[in-house]
């Protein structure tokens, strides 16, 4: 999997966290730098722990599907794509104006489940672990951080296309993926 590969799939997978912390910035009055940084820790730490947990289930497990490993790799990457763009047509989340550990854990949890799927996926893929989560976590730790501010300015405007666009970009990730394991782009 290559670089870009790769900063497509960490961009979709923050979208998630990109639109809670939109929702989170909107919550607040007035946002500082310490509501940014929570919220990137969160989701960037999460978004980074969920696909290494993934790989090492996946790692386990591999050796027994690896002739469909192609498939359920579209297949995962399919349905979160899916789910994220039902999502981003559904009514804006509720969200309370707290950044304690209570409130954001959670969050930080749901929004990652997908990450723990691609996670699997990547062990199927043979793909270099320790780079690729320290990327997706940093992606999504500069996407929350902003996001957070982006929310307190621009309110819940983008948080559905965000959602969309990570769905649409994922389920192109695993038709990609699919397509390579056929042939068509050998």
């Amino acid at each position: 999997m290559g670089l870009i590969e790769l900063f497509l799939i960490a961009v979709s997978l923050s979208m998630d966290a990109f639109a809670v912390s939109v929702c989170k910035g909107l919550s607040v009055s007035k946002v500082n730098l310490k509501h940014a940084l929570t919220a990137g820790l969160y989701f960037g730490g999460f978004q980074a722990l969920m696909p290494l947990i993934g790989f090492f289930l996946g790692t386990q497990f591999r050796f027994m599907i690896e002739k469909c490993d192609h498939w359920i790799a579209f297949a995962l990457l399919t349905i979160i794509g899916i789910n994220m763009i039902r999502e981003s047509r559904g009514s804006g989340d509720e969200l309370n104006s707290s950044f304690s550990f209570r409130s954001m854990l959670p969050l930080a949890l749901a929004t990652s489940i997908d990450a723990l799927a691609v996670g699997v996926t990547f062990a199927f893929l043979n793909v270099n672990i320790v780079p690729a989560v320290c990327f997706i976590g940093s992606i999504t730790f500069i996407l929350s951080a902003v996001g957070v501010k982006i929310g307190n300015v621009f309110g819940l405007k983008y948080k559905s296309r965000a959602e969309l666009a990570g769905g649409i970009v994922l389920i192109l990730m695993a038709v990609k993926i699919l397509l390579e394991h056929l042939g068509v782009f050998a």
